[in-house]
């Protein structure tokens, strides 16, 4: 690119105007759902007995029958052609962390040489996208292609433009899970069972325990031009050169600011689309880095919440470019800058209505929070290291233990009541550990007097809260904050709710003992929290997650201190995550197998196609830039020589000799190590094993672009601006 064209671009993303987003007159709860097949409209467009029938198999506790489902598709289609809708596809979630989806028209002969407008029970149900085309770990060989998509009633049918989009499971023709969703279920089918039946020892009347999840969506935005002009951000997602902007965020103006105009119109856009969709965005707002920014919804059922940030980035997507815009929901789009997560707020809650991680006001209502408590940090503690592979990616990487992202070590913060509480229950006596309510009590928010005129009295919470902690406690929930922004978090979510399955499974294995041995039940819960108080204590740490001294103590208390990711993602495979998803009958051991292996090549593939644009950019667009500016320097000193007498020629030339000796040395650096580059890409691609191609990646291919990138972004404070090929952080960092 010319830098005549980087100057028109830039340009242009600064003179941009606000789309104007037309104002609605109806008030967000009359559009809320508007194009979502919920149970209000189930009631008006089924028959009462197929509306009756769909709730109890969407609540679980029936199977759709075929007559059903084509009851339900009539009275379906019936709603979807008043919106003028054309075509259905089943829309589902592949092992590549976005979504796919196949459109078929409502068209059928009519035996008469014309047609008509169908939409069956079965086309409802089932449909059969190639299995062969997606990743599928070795579960599919090129020439088996048969695989399944199937209904899931649980998540409801929308509509996007002129197409009826069905949530769907997609599996294998011999029953694998071929994508997120199908684990997902098993695992939160898992959890329900298991809570169902801890929970009963304190409320005998719960039928069903709800895993819900919170997700807060982090993301870039950048003008589409400057987007356009960035192979790199193209290719990848993110900026692999570039030296840093004078201002960045070091002034911590741009968090919580004042929310550009432009930005604003794209966000009201974006959040009537989604509510529309029965997304319930609640929250936006400018984060930390300049460009970066912040949605979050209301709290809603695992299964569901999934779904809608699945379908909140494709929406953030597609109406950025609307407004001029391309969205980044890379972890690390800018080098020197805080990164994008996906914080993922995670709780149980009973069909009652009583939140199991939230602290009641009876002793039996704390033992039940303290159970449920425990109970989740031994899931963590037995299984920190595969809750570190769910959210570790080629991505992700550069995030992890940057700014206020996560270190890569789990460990979970209490805060200091709820930590106190732990501590005096693992050291009291039998006798002191009482249900009185003075041992396991919180103290509830203390009155915070501010004496400021006309400020009013706050309420202050019992601790503070620790941003590096990667899965801290938040007054009623877990926050699992190392998940990346543009993963489907429903990875961390079959893990975490599998190993909490697990974890108390096994507390009522040893609670029911100690009952048939004739202690009181209350005792029983007692005595096994207490043990499990003192097991999970080494993941329970609230200090700093960035300190070297942390490192340390993590490796000395066992937890997995491993930054490679293709060695982190060996836990896919280790014993004890076989045992726990066969065991919880959420995933088989040849499931896991091809996760780790999909796993395994999508990180080789992401750094092999960063070395790729990366050497081309090198050698492509930098080195012809510097070496351009060079001989123009080179031809003023020969010049100045030959105008200037010899020693003032020498003073004059001192700057311009230095700069072409700096610049020399950049560019044979860049020039050498490029060639090793390729020939580390070289050798790596001749391993057969994915695991050790992998590695090889990690240990010698992405380090060489991070030891370039030094020099390239060197060479871009030198050449003149006026030359340089790609637009800087300055002019994309900062919308206008």
């Amino acid at each position: 690119m010319s830098s005549i064209l980087r100057f028109q671009i830039v340009g242009e993303a600064f003179k941009k105007k606000p789309v104007e987003v037309p104002n609605r007159e109806e008030r967000p709860s009359e559009f809320f759902a508007k194009y979502v097949f919920t149970r209000q409209k189930m009631q008006k467009y089924l028959p009462a007995g197929v509306y009756k029938k769909m709730c109890d198999v969407i609540d679980g506790s029936a199977v759709l029958d075929m007559a059903t489902a084509d009851a339900v598709a009539a009275g379906m289609k019936k709603w979807a052609m008043e919106l003028g809708v054309t075509h259905c596809t089943h829309w589902f979630q592949p092992l590549t962390e976005g979504t796919a989806e196949k459109h078929d028209g409502f068209v059928e002969h009519d035996g008469k040489g014309g047609m008509v407008e169908e939409f069956t029970g079965k086309q409802l149900v089932q449909q059969e996208p190639d299995a062969s085309s997606f990743p599928s770990g070795g579960i599919r060989s090129t020439f088996e292609a048969r695989g399944y998509s199937a209904w899931d009633p649980a998540s409801p049918v929308f509509v996007i433009g002129d197409t009826l989009m069905i949530p769907t499971i997609f599996i294998s023709y011999t029953g694998e899970a071929l994508d997120y969703k199908a684990p997902l279920k098993k695992a939160l089918k898992a959890v329900d069972k298991a809570a169902t039946a801890v929970a009963q020892y304190f409320y005998p009347d719960v039928k069903k325990v709800i895993s819900n999840l919170g997700w807060e969506q982090e993301y870039f935005l950048v003008d589409e031009g400057l987007y356009a002009a960035r192979p790199d951000l193209l290719m990848t997602g993110r900026t692999l050169l570039g030296h840093d902007s004078a201002k960045n965020q070091q002034m911590d103006d741009h968090y919580l600011g004042s929310i550009p105009m432009r930005v604003a119109a794209f966000m009201k856009d974006l959040e009537i689309q989604a509510l529309e969709l029965g997304i319930p965005c609640k929250t936006r707002h400018n984060e930390v880095a300049p460009n970066q920014f912040e949605l979050a919804p209301i709290y809603e059922e695992t299964n569901l919440a999934v779904d809608h940030n699945m379908l909140i980035m494709s929406l953030m997507k597609r109406t950025a470019r609307k407004h001029g815009f391309r969205c980044l929901l890379h972890e690390k789009p800018f080098a020197g800058i805080n990164g994008s997560g996906k914080h993922c707020n995670w709780s149980l809650a009973t069909d009652t209505g009583i939140l199991l991680h939230g602290p009641g006001k009876t002793p039996l209502d704390n033992l039940r929070f303290v159970t449920f408590i425990v109970e989740s940090l031994m899931a963590v503690y037995r299984h920190n290291g595969l809750m570190k592979a769910s959210i570790i990616s080629a991505t992700n990487v550069h995030r992890l233990g940057a700014s206020e992202a996560p270190p890569a070590i789990v460990s979970s913060f209490l805060g200091k009541t709820l930590g106190e509480l732990l501590d005096h229950l693992e050291t009291c006596t039998d006798d002191e550990a009482t249900l009185d309510g003075r041992s396991i009590s919180l103290s509830g928010k203390q009155a915070l007097s501010l004496d400021i005129p006309q400020i009013p009295e706050l309420w202050q919470d019992d601790t503070d809260r620790n941003r590096t902690s990667p899965f801290a406690f938040t007054g009623n929930r877990f926050e699992f904050r190392a998940v990346g922004s543009q993963q489907n978090c429903a990875a961390a979510m079959i893990v975490l709710n599998t190993a909490m399955a697990e974890a108390l499974t096994d507390f009522k294995v040893r609670v029911d003992d100690l009952i048939a041995q004739g202690t009181d039940p209350m005792k029983a819960i007692l005595r096994i929290v207490r043990e499990d108080i003192k097991t999970c204590k080494p993941i329970r740490f609230d200090g700093n997650g960035y300190s070297e001294a942390w490192k340390q103590e993590a490796a000395r208390r066992g937890l997995d201190t491993e930054t490679s990711a293709p060695i982190i993602l060996d836990q896919y495979l280790a014993p004890d995550t076989v045992e726990m998803f066969t065991r919880m009958k959420v995933m088989r051991p040849s499931e896991l197998v091809a996760r780790n292996e999909i796993k395994l090549e999508t990180y080789t593939k992401k750094i092999q196609i960063e070395a790729r644009i990366f050497g081309d950019l090198c050698m492509n667009h930098i080195i012809p830039t510097s070496t351009r500016y060079q001989s123009q320097l080179i031809d003023n000193v020969h010049k100045t020589m030959e105008i200037f007498p010899a020693e003032t020629a020498e003073r004059l030339n001192r700057t311009n000799l230095r700069l072409i000796e700096q610049m020399s040395e950049h560019n044979a650096f860049i020039i050498e190590n490029v060639e090793q580059l390729i020939e580390a890409r070289r050798v790596a691609n001749r391993i057969e094993d994915e695991r050790k191609k992998a590695i090889a990646y990690h240990d010698t291919v992405a380090p060489l672009i991070e030891k370039i990138r030094y020099h390239v972004d060197h060479l871009e404070l030198i050449v003149d601006d006026e030359l340089w090929p790609l637009p800087k952080y300055r002019e994309m960092l900062f919308i206008r």
